[in-house]
């Protein structure tokens, strides 16, 4: 059984046993990993996806992070002696050993999802605690001049609602050091308040 599958925009047909060089990973050596971007499954009964074959998934464990070969750039000038000169980039890429390939229930697994460079990863995460922020409060951005890290600084001094922020006094504005609040934001949020 063979599969198909697509990583840092290359695609690779692949066995159980196989040893990639892949884009780097965002995965620590020893790690196991799912490939999720199945297009193809060979064997006995092959399923070729439209794009991507649904519930199936790669397997893979993580060797080691390395570097690619360094790259020669043959330059050839007209009548003169060729020049060749090394490039001095050296590709991130990751090794990886396929163990197993999953025609389905690549959903229950369990399995960390292989992601791209490791700067991908914590947006992910980062993602659902902004939705988890914006549900446990209003949206404070809304507010004219209020950027998200004004709006975490709200947050952080106990202002999460449009109603929290208009039943302000201006005693209580004097009071919060950890952001200035401008009256404009008070008259704002009383409008948000009310819908």
């Amino acid at each position: 059984m063979f599969a198909v599958l697509k990583t840092g925009g290359k695609q690779y047909k692949v066995q159980a046993g196989d040893v990639l060089r892949v884009e780097k990973l965002a995965a620590d050596a020893g790690e196991k990993i799912q490939f999720n971007d199945v297009l193809m499954i060979g064997g006995d009964a092959p399923v070729v996806g439209a794009p991507f074959v649904s519930g199936a998934a790669v397997q893979a464990e993580v060797i080691d992070q390395i570097k690619g070969d360094k790259v020669i750039n043959f330059v050839k000038r007209r009548r003169k002696h060729s020049s060749k000169r090394t490039v001095g980039h050296r590709q991130k890429l990751t090794l990886v050993r396929i163990t197993d390939i999953l025609a389905s229930g690549a959903d229950a697994t369990g399995i960390k999802t292989a992601t791209g460079k490791g700067a991908a990863a914590p947006a992910a995460k980062a993602a659902p605690a902004a939705k988890a922020a914006a549900a446990a409060g209003d949206d404070l951005t809304q507010l004219t001049g209020v950027g998200p890290a004004a709006a975490k600084k709200l947050v952080a001094a106990g202002l999460s609602t449009f109603a929290q922020i208009a039943a302000l006094s201006d005693a209580d504005i004097a009071a919060i050091d950890a952001v200035k609040i401008k009256p404009e934001w008070v008259e704002q949020a009383k409008e948000l308040a009310q819908g």
